[in-house]
């Protein structure tokens, strides 16, 4: 049960995707890290721009630890950057901070799937932990006992593990949106030119495939679920 080897075959085109996507992003922003802006402005100073143009006065930028974990806290209003994009001046520095700016942008004109992605948070977290632990404890009573109440837990645990899907398939509107916004914002600013902008759009393209494989295999794990409680009633 624990080592099915159909749970490969689902699984495994995912997360060959989610291999491409991880090395995908680390390339292009390593090479575009690499390349100085023309303005030779950092990500910090990128986003004070960025967040007067879009008349975002109320967002404060603050720093975070670890190595891309820049990302915008709707909660708080705070824009959190990592060294490597809050003090290099790069064309890689400025797509990230374009796409955040993007995600508050799209918090002050309450863009809809935001919204609706932050309303799903708590249930999403639930339901990807509690969806684990309900399918698993119910495909081993069933192994023991093949009674009702675990094909009930696995039910339960389909309907929980849900949840975390859909909140995935919603992030990837909101997660394209916010790239189309930082496109815009960077060429109407003036911050990118030329080959610029091809660089802080090409690190953009490759965040989003991240998003594409973490849906993917949410998507593969559930279908998994799915046809393992199918095999259940049928037995």
């Amino acid at each position: 049960m624990f080592f099915d080897p159909l749970w490969f075959i689902i699984m495994l085109p995912a997360l060959i995707f989610m291999f491409y996507a991880q090395a995908k992003v680390n390339s292009t922003f390593n090479k575009y890290s690499k390349v100085a802006n023309s303005k030779r402005m950092t990500g910090a100073e990128a986003a004070e721009v960025l967040l007067q143009a879009n008349r975002l006065n109320n967002v404060r930028v603050e720093g975070v630890k670890g190595r891309l974990g820049d990302h915008y806290d709707p909660s708080k209003k705070v824009l959190r950057l990592s060294p490597a994009v809050a003090n290099t001046p790069s064309v890689a520095a400025l797509g990230i901070v374009a796409h955040e700016v993007g995600h508050a942008a799209q918090d002050q004109t309450r863009y809809a799937f935001l919204r609706f992605r932050t309303s799903l948070v708590p249930a999403a977290n639930l339901g990807s932990s509690l969806g684990f632990i309900f399918v698993f404890l119910g495909f081993i009573i069933y192994m023991f006992s093949q009674s009702e109440w675990a094909m009930t837990a696995v039910f339960i645990g389909i309907l929980l593990f849900s949840l975390a899907v859909v909140f995935s398939l919603v992030t990837l509107p909101v997660e394209y949106n916010a790239s189309n916004r930082a496109r815009q914002m960077l060429r109407s600013t003036g911050l990118v030119m030329g080959q610029e902008y091809d660089g802080a759009s090409a690190v953009l393209s490759a965040a989003a495939l991240t998003y594409v494989a973490a849906t993917l295999q949410a998507i593969a794990q559930l279908f998994y679920f799915v046809l393992m409680f199918m095999g259940m009633r049928r037995s």
